[in-house]
């Protein structure tokens, strides 16, 4: 079976390396890290869609499928756990969708080791040190674990929700590592320092994921069925001992008894009601970035997504969670911390005159 994955991880990997050796562009390790960027992008969308459709445990086993490298090889064993339990979480098309989405990690960990792999071999040509590209390997690895541990620990919250935080935050790295490949000589000034307020920005939205992974991961979308109330009220019964208690088993507390409705609605009026702190702080530094000018075009966008993820997360509620604006709404958060990084980067190394 590992013999089988590595080869199946090489095999996906092939086509995007194969499109940055043919490609014109002079600079061929920046685009295998550009590359590897849109991937990653990709893979924690996927991620979010393997999530909202229940397909975790589309193969309760990792890293294979039933012992399996693939589902076509053990279509017999899943088969007989659909039919014990036809509305549970093993399907032949739940199971495809984990695979999909394990065979895209193990894409995105080829083209990292390859990154690190060319970084130490052109080091003297290259601009930067590998420790950058040797960090991301080893970041892989540690989100690797978290992906196993989300199957053999049945979705437990609080593993689901730190391997999404280790996926944004290995698209967080990534996009430094573009970022810095590509940047030549200080032509950008600014008149202030935005490096705080910028590097606020990007912790309150890592929160706010946090917070909105714990939401998805607890099933808690729906706990308030209007918008901007709760329920009818502006602050409902909350139950916040039940609710943030972090090592538990899904849908139980601590003591092993069912999850209160209230922690539910506790954890979704926690996560929209911050979100107003992270939209506010955001827009209040879009605005400062497209005052001195240093990066406009990225302000503009900020301004954009910020007021498409507020649409995008009302939207949810108003049309009880469609599995479309729920993945988009998740694409936004990616997004943002992409725009984040770039802006905290180009902040950072703006000239002051």
């Amino acid at each position: 079976m590992w013999v089988q994955l590595l080869i199946t991880a090489l095999l996906v990997a092939l086509l995007p390396l194969s499109l940055v050796w043919v490609s014109d562009d002079a600079d061929k390790y920046r685009k295998l890290i550009g590359v590897t960027l849109f991937l990653t992008l990709d893979l924690i969308i996927f991620g979010a869609f393997t999530r909202l459709t229940d397909s975790g445990l589309g193969c309760p086993d990792w890293p294979g499928c039933y012992g399996q490298a693939n589902p076509w090889q053990s279509l017999s064993a899943i088969q007989s756990a659909q039919a014990l339990m036809p509305h549970g979480p093993v399907t032949v098309q739940k199971a495809w969708i984990e695979m999909t989405h394990r065979y895209l990690a193990m894409c995105v960990g080829v083209l990292i080791v390859a990154q690190m792999i060319i970084s130490w071999w052109r080091r003297s040509k290259l601009k930067h040190s590998p420790w950058l590209a040797t960090g991301l390997f080893f970041f892989v690895c540690l989100q690797g674990a978290f992906g196993a541990w989300t199957v053999t620990l049945k979705l437990q919250p609080v593993i689901v929700t730190i391997h999404l935080l280790l996926g944004m935050g290995l698209l967080a790295l990534l996009t430094w590592a573009w970022v810095r490949e590509g940047s030549n000589t200080l032509t950008q000034y600014a008149k202030q320092n935005l490096t705080g307020i910028a590097t606020f920005a990007l912790v309150l939205l890592f929160l706010q994921i946090a917070l909105g992974g714990w939401v998805s991961t607890n099933y808690a979308a729906l706990a308030c069925h209007d918008y901007p109330l709760c329920n009818g009220e502006l602050i409902p019964e909350l139950d916040f001992s039940h609710a943030f208690s972090l090592w538990r088993q899904l849908g139980q507390t601590t003591s092993g008894e069912f999850l209160p409705f209230s922690a539910l609605v506790a954890i979704q009026w926690v996560h929209r009601s911050f979100a107003w702190l992270v939209v506010f702080v955001i827009l209040y530094l879009a605005y400062l970035v497209k005052k001195i000018g240093v990066a406009s075009n990225l302000a503009k966008a900020l301004f954009i997504l910020i007021f498409l993820q507020l649409l995008s997360g009302a939207s949810t509620v108003f049309f009880s969670w469609p599995l479309l604006i729920a993945v988009i709404h998740n694409a936004g958060a990616a997004l943002l911390v992409l725009l984040l990084c770039m802006l905290n980067y180009r902040v950072r190394h703006a000239a002051t005159p």
